[in-house]
């Protein structure tokens, strides 16, 4: 039995996967864009963020109340009973996620007010990767010392694509509010990983959705003016982050992820940033400066590197 689960977890990676999760990293990297184009048809960030996480919420609803609906007919009263349970589990553990998704994505959306680039915004959130392992010490978690490295490659690599030729003084607010973001999705990161095994994962996003959504909105009406003429102008890049990024995206990486073995998911996954610079090119023509690519490279080589450490780590262990 052992050497069976042993092939299946080394076969566990396939090209259905590996596609799956490109695919997801295609929709959330171009969605950088959309949320560009949000900020600039006038769309304030909390009006922008909470209708965006509201929609991803609702787009998730259906396919629940879908599934349960038929799985229900082959459980058992103790199964039903079970599942009430894991629920209840998903709707507090969701909410705590939710609130700390929603300072990640309300700081993404400032930033992109402050720093015209999204596709530089996206390797700034990028820096979550190297903040996991950091904040992973809290938890008692073993780091090894080549991504450590990485940690530091990376930082070499956000001063190229933040610094450039003028010095520290090119840092500006949006970097500053991107670094944060990409702070608070590292919490939210470890948050699920120590919430999602005990509850299901779909529902537990729903839920950080629909709280997180419903915080940005309180915070729309102290904060911000919503203006029908902005909405409407933006309605595009809403309804695609809305239901691509938030929604459909995350029941892709779901089922991608369960024909992909997790350290190459991530790896996967990470090319969202790639995306981005490469939707910027593409549709608003917007090309990178030579400080600005070797920033990218530099950040790409180093989230490569660091997916690398765990695939030796799991090969040494075998």
């Amino acid at each position: 039995m052992e050497k069976t689960e042993e092939t299946q977890n080394s076969t566990k990676t396939s090209f259905k996967g590996v596609f799956i999760l490109l695919m997801t990293a295609l929709i959330w990297g171009t969605s950088f864009l959309a949320q560009r184009f949000g900020t600039d048809s006038g769309v304030e960030p909390f009006t922008f963020q909470g209708i965006r996480t509201l929609m991803g919420a609702m787009v998730l609803v259906p396919f629940i109340l879908i599934r349960d609906k038929a799985s229900a007919k082959s459980m058992t009263e103790q199964q039903l009973a079970e599942r009430k349970k894991t629920n209840k589990k998903a709707v507090i553990y969701g909410s705590i996620v939710g609130v700390v998704l929603c300072a990640a994505t309300n700081l993404q959306q400032w930033a992109f007010v402050a720093e015209p680039s999204a596709g530089k915004i996206a390797f700034i959130t990028a820096m979550y990767m190297f903040f996991v392992p950091i904040f992973g010490l809290f938890f008692k978690k073993r780091v090894p010392l080549l991504t450590w490295l990485c940690v530091v490659v990376g930082f070499v690599g956000l001063y190229f694509l933040c610094i450039k030729e003028e010095g520290f003084g090119g840092v500006n607010a949006g970097d500053l509010l991107a670094f944060g973001c990409a702070i608070f999705f590292c919490i939210q990161i470890l948050l699920l990983e120590k919430f999602a095994p005990d509850c299901d994962g779909i529902k537990l996003s729903c839920v950080q959705f629909f709280v997180a959504g419903l915080i940005s909105i309180i915070l729309m009406f102290i904060f911000d003016s919503p203006k029908p003429e902005a909405l409407k102008a933006a309605i595009g890049p809403l309804l695609y982050s809305g239901i691509m990024s938030c929604g459909i995206a995350y029941t892709l990486q779901v089922v991608g992820q369960k024909y992909c073995e997790a350290t190459i998911a991530s790896l996967l996954m990470c090319m969202e940033s790639v995306f981005a610079v490469l939707a910027e090119a593409l549709v608003i023509h917007r090309i990178p400066g030579s400080w600005e690519i070797l920033g990218c490279v530099i950040m790409f080589a180093a989230i490569i590197i660091s997916q690398l450490s765990d695939i030796i780590k799991l090969r040494k262990e075998k």
